[in-house]
């Protein structure tokens, strides 16, 4: 897989999370736009009533209320779509480990898994405008100070390029969030 696959494929689940399956959940539930990481990829979880709509690899999945199922390829490449079902698993599972009151939610419109934690935005991104490769951040809404920690230059925070384990990844956030409370 090239970072090129992964930027094509970043792009392309990008457009279907914003255009496809956040909508049909908002249609679901009248208001709710949130997604959450699933096994084998990421959607929408069960709609009140039955149903949802999910990405699994490089398949878009529909599940009917009386649970018939749909699958329908999506035109990426099937490793780069793993390696970002991949990362968001690892990001939503380390979020959850950090035991934030905030609930975690994979969000369409920038394509993140995130929470909330004190006055600071916990995160891990595939990828965007300014990053082709997995990143995860901390984004802080206060002013920092000058500490080489706070690395980020297209926001106020910090980043960590991927890969990433899951014990770099708590190693990271839980030091953003020591020197935060601190």
């Amino acid at each position: 897989m090239s970072a090129m696959d992964l930027v094509a494929a970043r792009t392309e689940l990008h457009r279907i999370a914003e255009e496809v399956v956040s909508p049909a959940r908002v249609a679901a539930t009248g208001n709710e736009i949130a997604l959450e990481a699933r096994p084998g990829g990421w959607g929408t979880p069960p709609f009140p009533g039955g149903g949802e709509v999910r990405v699994e690899g490089a398949e878009l999945v529909t599940v009917a209320a009386d649970g018939g199922e749909t699958r329908a390829p999506i035109d990426v490449d099937p490793q780069a779509a793993q390696a970002i079902a991949d990362f968001f698993a690892l990001v939503w599972d380390v979020l959850g480990e950090l035991g934030s009151p905030a609930p975690t939610h994979l969000w369409p419109e920038h394509f993140d898994v995130a929470t909330e934690i004190g006055r600071a935005t916990y995160g891990g991104s595939p990828g965007d405008e300014t990053h082709d490769e997995p990143y995860l951040y901390v984004s802080v809404w206060d002013e920092v100070g000058d500490d080489p920690l706070w690395n980020a230059t297209a926001f106020r925070g910090a980043e960590l390029p991927a890969p990433v384990d899951r014990k770099a990844a708590l190693t990271f956030f839980a030091r953003c969030r020591a020197k935060l409370e601190s």
